[in-house]
């Protein structure tokens, strides 16, 4: 397999991973290749907002608070905290093309455009918009 770009996981790629789910091998072969080259698999801080909203609507069944499990996801290896910036929220609001309005999924992909990553996640909307080429995304 060629290099790829550094990883961005989606909120539900993190869930899955943290669970032992079911991955697509081309998002399995990708996060192993990181790990051997130990490049980080990065964590946007939106995921800790979307754990929140989450927890508070009852979407998903949480063994433990919000912070509690994003502190969980950073403990997994590899995994590093890709943080927010002022140019990355402005660029969400600016993408170029159709894309949806879920604002998180909107800061995901400002994100992953901004420092060349690609997003693994199995969010329709956002491996619609990759097909477009304005971001990379790996389905999981």
């Amino acid at each position: 397999m060629a290099k790829t770009s550094d990883l961005l996981l989606d909120t539900c790629a993190a869930i899955w991973m943290a669970q032992g789910a079911f991955l697509e091998p081309v998002a399995l072969e990708a996060m192993t290749q990181a790990s051997e080259e130990r490049r980080p698999l990065r964590l946007s801080l939106i995921t800790a907002w979307e754990l929140g909203l989450l927890a508070k609507r009852g979407k998903a069944a949480m063994a433990a608070a919000p912070a509690a499990v994003f502190q969980a996801f950073l403990n997994l290896p590899g995994v590093q905290a890709q943080p927010l910036t002022a140019e990355i929220l402005i660029d969400s609001s600016l993408l170029p093309g159709q894309v949806h309005g879920d604002p998180a999924d909107r800061i995901l992909i400002a994100t992953a455009r901004a420092l060349d990553l690609t997003i693994v996640t199995r969010d329709r909307s956002i491996l619609t918009y990759a097909e477009s080429g304005y971001v990379r995304a790996l389905p999981c």
